[in-house]
């Protein structure tokens, strides 16, 4: 998909619908700038997070340990820091 948009005064661009639809972001949403060689690549940011939870569940699911049992080890660990910090019983 090719498609032009124009630097403004402010250096603010425009995206074009489409290619916002494509990508999937929205008003107020965040988008990664970066560079690659010549060119100016535009990532969404909840995209990539995203990503990372796409990957975070699947290592759950090969790992011998589940999402449930890790997350009552770290309600546990939470009480003891807590405790420690705070001196409240865990």
């Amino acid at each position: 998909m090719n498609d032009q948009a124009v630097l403004r005064e402010r250096r603010q661009l425009a995206l074009p619908r489409e290619i916002c639809e494509r990508l999937g972001i929205d008003i107020g949403d965040r988008v990664e700038l970066s560079v690659e060689g010549d060119a100016l690549i535009a990532r969404p940011t909840k995209r990539r997070a995203l990503d990372a939870l796409r990957e975070i569940q699947a290592a759950f699911a090969g790992a011998a340990v589940s999402e449930g049992e890790l997350l009552r080890a770290s309600r546990q660990v939470r009480r003891q820091v807590t405790a420690e910090r705070y001196g409240k019983k865990p």
